[in-house]
């Protein structure tokens, strides 16, 4: 249920970061660029997450603060979240909705194969059949069925490459979360660690101003709090109790919900077919985690009858 949070935040978040793009392309100041607004929209996270990754470590005194080696780590899972971020933004501005979309989903079956290969994590059989009906249902709901992917386009390449830091992204915080200890450190040094990339390359190969940044306000704001502060901190809480392949697909109800924002605030209208395509990805999801309760049970109930 919080990784289905997470997924309407993340998928509602879609509407701002559009509306912030077509906001400073009318506006007079100079465009804010992809690099300070991932910049600035995970610094502000950061200082949201801040002080309950404080108080955690307070708490968790008794257990002695987190080594330079896993603070390390920690900041090694903010590169690749801002890999990710970066990459998929870049993207976004050089291809269409429905490459972006598509391919941006190309995660979801990456991700158990990610658990398997590199962390050697075992994978339920149902997870396949669910990963292909959440590839299949985004089909449908992109528009890909009907119109077809345009021919391949620069964006379309840094979108894929995007897809492949959130598979690793999505895999490794689900491992790290649960053998830390210490989720929100993990959110709030991951958050930081993008904000500072972000604002470095923005003030390396951008001109961020404050003029652009004051243009788009409200938008880097929820993208900021909600987005990454609230969001990306419950995926990493959530995640210590639910195996990265089945998150990737609860995860994949993103495309669902900013499908919604975009009928409801932008006034976009979806199709029948895409609507087939939304209802299949739920199917998926009810099917993988009514298979995993079922698994649960049995094992609870064999064990029962263990001495």
């Amino acid at each position: 249920m919080i990784l289905l949070l997470v997924s309407f935040i993340w998928g509602s978040a879609f509407v701002a970061q559009k509306t912030a793009f077509d906001a400073v392309e009318g506006a007079t100041a100079p465009a804010l660029g992809p690099l300070a607004f991932t910049g600035a929209r995970f610094l502000l996270g950061a200082l949201v997450v801040l002080p309950f990754a404080l108080r955690e470590n307070r708490q968790a005194r008794s257990r002695g603060a987190p080594g330079a080696g896993l603070l390390a780590i920690f900041c090694g899972i903010g590169a690749v979240l801002f890999a990710a971020s970066f990459t998929q933004q870049l993207g976004i501005i050089g291809t269409s909705v429905t490459n972006a979309g598509f391919l941006t989903a190309l995660y979801v079956p990456l991700v158990p194969v990610v658990a398997l290969v590199i962390f050697r994590q075992s994978v339920r059989k149902m997870i396949w059949p669910g990963a292909a009906g959440c590839l299949a249902g985004l089909w449908l709901l992109t528009g890909a069925a009907t119109n077809g992917l345009s021919a391949l386009t620069a964006g379309d390449l840094w979108v894929l490459v995007g897809a492949l830091f959130w598979a690793f992204h999505v895999t490794v915080v689900g491992v790290m979360a649960t053998r830390s200890g210490r989720p929100l450190t993990l959110a709030a040094a991951q958050f930081l660690t993008c904000g500072v990339l972000g604002w470095a390359g923005a003030f390396a190969f951008e001109t961020p101003t404050l003029a652009g940044m004051a243009a788009i306000a409200p938008e880097i704001a929820y993208a900021g709090i909600l987005s990454v502060g609230v969001a990306f901190t419950l995926q990493v809480v959530a995640q210590r109790h639910t195996h990265p392949a089945a998150a990737a697909i609860i995860l994949s109800m993103e495309m669902v919900f900013a499908s919604l924002a975009a009928v409801v605030v932008l006034g976009e209208r979806l199709s029948g077919v895409q609507w087939l395509g939304a209802g299949l990805i739920l199917a998926s999801i009810i099917a993988v985690e009514s298979a995993a309760a079922l698994g649960d049970r049995r094992r609870g109930a064999a064990g029962a009858l263990t001495p």
